[in-house]
């Protein structure tokens, strides 16, 4: 089978990595003038992994495309919507699926990377999320895990699982495609947490934070007409140990660096998911504590220990 990787990051090349390691023949992009690209094109490696050279990499988008009718997205959250305008431009799309192993949410909406993209190209466009635990660093030493493909079309969900497994990865299927966009965007404000909790030499609370960040957004999900038990699968609960507590975890180490004064410059998505998250908060009168506090740090710059230490002190309820 071919596939088309879009984005040549630290997961879109992974993407890259694993289907040409799995069999499939592979096209990987990245836009031109690109640092990580020009890096893949002299050395054929970056900070993760080494590339194999039947690999195509390449700066034409539209060939890109053309190459193969699996296209697998791994961009920015936040670049999603005027990339979805670039493709659509392209006119070529149909047939085409689009897998997105992305987590987010749009800032200013408060819309599904999958609703994004459909409102670009189409509401007929075949389109999936691939989420789940796992790191780059773990997966190219052979490390397994288990991920989830969802899809508001099941045959789609498991036509891709059919392609994509191996002994590395065991897919599930993801039968609430909004539970599990919802949680894998969120599970990363919950890193933001964690991480700050472990800059202050407070991880052993994080326990708390678990199930109480389950708990908030059980709910929300709920509310949003999701079910509320999705949040306690793969793309979110099974996706702390990697978010919460890995060293690789980039959401982690941003709360971290935060509460210490260092200055983290990698995507962390969490910071913008949380604003996103806010909006929901409000739109569907949702109480969300543990993102509240996330916000009211990162964004509005308020005492972290203070915030931590009124999160944690809150009037007393029921489990």
């Amino acid at each position: 089978m071919k596939a088309t990787v879009l984005g040549c990051g630290r997961w879109g090349t992974f993407h890259a990595w694993y289907a040409n390691r799995i069999g499939h023949d592979v096209v990987l992009w990245g836009r031109t003038g690109s640092r990580h690209l020009a890096e893949l094109q002299e050395e054929w490696k970056n900070e993760y992994l080494t590339l194999d050279r039947a690999v195509r990499l390449t700066d034409d988008l539209e060939a890109a495309v053309a190459y193969a009718d699996t296209i697998i997205i791994s961009i920015s959250s936040q670049q999603l919507r005027p990339f979805g305008k670039q493709l659509a431009a392209l006119g070529s799309l149909h047939g085409k699926q689009f897998v997105l192993c992305m987590k987010g949410l749009e800032i200013g909406t408060g819309k599904r990377l999958t609703e994004v993209l459909e409102e670009e190209i189409g509401a007929e466009a075949r389109i999936a999320v691939w989420v789940g635990p796992g790191h780059v660093q773990d997966f190219t030493r052979g490390v397994p895990n288990c991920m989830v493909i969802a899809s508001r079309e099941q045959a789609l969900a498991k036509e891709l699982v059919a392609r994509f497994k191996s002994p590395l990865i065991r897919f599930y299927y993801g039968a609430d495609l909004l539970g599990t966009e919802i949680g894998a965007a969120a599970k990363n404000v919950i890193g933001l947490a964690a991480g700050m909790l472990d800059g202050y030499g407070y991880s052993s609370l994080k326990g708390a934070l678990m199930a109480r960040g389950t708990h908030e957004l059980s709910r929300l999900i709920e509310a949003m007409g999701g079910d509320r038990m999705t949040v306690y699968g793969l793309s979110h609960l099974g996706d702390y140990e990697a978010t919460l507590f890995s060293q690789h975890s980039n959401n982690r180490r941003f709360g971290e660096d935060l509460i210490r004064g260092v200055a983290f410059t990698k995507l962390a998505e969490g910071v913008y998911t949380v604003e996103a998250l806010m909006a929901l908060s409000q739109q569907y009168g949702v109480e969300l504590p543990i993102c509240a506090t996330v916000y009211a740090i990162v964004h509005e710059h308020k005492s972290p220990k203070d915030q931590l230490m009124q999160l944690f002190l809150r009037a007393t309820r029921a489990e």
